[in-house]
């Protein structure tokens, strides 16, 4: 199992590669929308806001509350999706990844990232 501190890492590597993203495919595929990963075995979640422009505010631990897109996944398949070496489509078609969000929100966020 994975540390709080290994995830929170991992979250802000995900961010930064999120603001290498060209301004303009950001701006092109962003909406705005709360993005709440609740990791299960560490008892927390992750909380943060994509802007329309792309950028994503301040990464938070809170409550999942009524962010738009909600996900799921272990301390380490989090790390693990976040450094490529799981697959989002394996983890979710295996029940290791939840993911509840609607078409839409699913889509644009595939293209960003």
């Amino acid at each position: 199992m994975a540390t709080l501190e290994q995830c929170q890492q991992a979250v802000a590597s995900l961010v930064e590669r999120l603001a290498d993203v060209d301004p303009d495919i950001r701006r092109k595929y962003a909406v705005e929308r709360t993005l709440a990963c609740r990791v299960p075995d560490l008892e927390v979640v992750f909380l943060a806001r994509f802007e329309d422009d792309g950028t994503i505010g301040e990464v938070t631990v809170a409550d999942a509350g009524t962010a738009q897109v909600r996900v799921a996944a272990s301390s380490d398949d989090l790390i693990a999706l976040i450094e490529g070496r799981l697959a989002a489509p394996t983890a979710w078609a295996t029940g290791r990844l939840k993911i509840d969000a609607s078409m839409f929100d699913l889509l644009k966020l595939r293209a960003l990232l």
